[in-house]
């Protein structure tokens, strides 16, 4: 599998950036992770990207202006996290956590509450599994977690009940990081509250939530890929066919990431998930030594550079009004429901990366665009019907 694009080489137009410039570009209408890295490859600045939103949504088909979060709004916020006690890290600061530089969409805005030291220059794992955890499967998860802590490896989950709650509670004093899908600020499930202090106060709480969110449906795919992402590797400990937790297994192995699994009755339902997980080929494991069987392995992939990657470069010139006229009629009659591969969509339209980058950034912005893990997009269902009947 090629590795996903790098935006590395982007970190050091975003160290020139205000916080309240990038802040406001990611929580603007229509902007995620990887929108918000082609916007400022195109434009070279948050600034500049902010500027030309409305024109590239305007082109894109949107009928209504763009929401763009205002300089009003990111002071805001940015107050409200501070004095909460957490910080902001941007991508390509020295905190921000190295190997989420690795993924095709890392966030490019972090809220920390508690210790960013917690993944700098020591190995991670995540440790995840089913809500509705049996007591052999928590038991088994706490274990790992406090024999991966006495391995100066870093445990990180979501803070989920059941193998969430005992991979935090067996890694609490020697390092563990709880990944959230609501804002800094809003502790969820709220029985975990007791837990969430605790790690606040010996580990950190990550989030790239804006403050004051509530946690909702289409935010917890989000936040298992932040948990793979700055991860090793991923352990699944009991999950259900069904369960999220298989999400974030996918997600690492989009990423690059060891996946393991610990096998289970095949008459408990908890375990169907991570059988499943077996049979598609996840390392068994059965105590902390599977596990740094894997991490051992040299050179750490925390400190590896992966320097046959082109790393993406901002954008120095701009195509022509009727290259993309005639580049936008070829890709929307390319896209349909069903994701397909930017690769792919590029070689049959015969267009060059960034003519490409542009079409689907103006589709994107005027909400008619979706973006899915392995680089790969598709048209929102109504559009889908708009063009089937059209």
């Amino acid at each position: 599998m090629t590795h996903p694009e790098s935006w590395r080489g982007l970190s050091k137009f975003l160290a020139n950036e205000s916080l309240v410039d990038v802040l406001r570009l990611i929580r603007s209408e229509n902007v995620g992770p990887v929108t918000f890295f082609n916007l400022v490859r195109q434009f070279g600045a948050a600034r500049k990207a902010l500027e030309a939103i409305p024109t590239l949504a305007q082109k894109g088909g949107k009928r209504t202006p763009v929401l763009c979060y205002t300089t009003k709004d990111a002071e805001r916020e940015i107050e409200q996290t501070e004095k909460l006690g957490a910080k902001m890290i941007r991508f390509g600061d020295d905190a921000y956590p190295p190997l989420l530089t690795q993924i095709y969409d890392p966030p490019p805005i972090l809220t920390v509450l508690g210790f960013a030291h917690m993944w700098k220059n020591r190995r991670t794992l995540a440790i995840v599994g089913s809500r509705n955890a049996s007591a052999n499967g928590y038991q088994l998860a706490r274990k790992l977690a406090s024999d991966a802590g006495a391995q100066q490896v870093t445990v990180v989950s979501g803070l989920a009940r059941g193998i969430d709650t005992a991979a935090h509670a067996g890694s609490l004093a020697t390092g563990t990081v709880a990944v959230m899908a609501s804002g800094i600020d809003h502790v969820y499930p709220p029985e975990n509250k007791g837990l969430y202090d605790s790690i606040a106060a010996q580990g950190a709480v990550v989030t790239e939530q804006p403050f004051g969110m509530a946690p909702h449906a289409r935010s917890f795919p989000g936040r298992n890929r932040i948990i793979s992402g700055m991860s090793q590797g991923v352990v699944v400990v009991e999950a259900s066919i069904k369960s999220g937790s298989l999400i974030t297994a996918r997600f690492a192995l989009d990423q690059d990431r060891d996946v393991l699994a610990v096998p289970g009755s095949p008459m408990d339902p908890r375990c169907k998930g991570t059988n499943s997980l077996l049979k598609q080929g996840a390392a068994v494991c059965e105590s902390i030594e599977d596990v740094m069987a894997l991490l051992n392995r040299e050179p750490p992939l925390f400190m590896a550079e992966r320097e046959a990657t082109p790393y993406a470069q901002a954008v120095t010139s701009q195509p022509q009004e009727s290259e993309l006229a005639e580049a936008r009629k070829l890709v929307q009659g390319k896209l349909g429901y069903n994701a397909v591969a930017v690769d792919e969509l590029m070689a049959q339209c015969q267009l060059t990366p960034n003519l490409l980058s542009l079409v689907l950034l103006e589709l994107e912005l005027a909400g008619r665009l979706q973006r899915h893990s392995g680089h790969k997009v598709s048209l929102l269902a109504q559009e889908q019907l708009l063009l089937s009947s059209s």
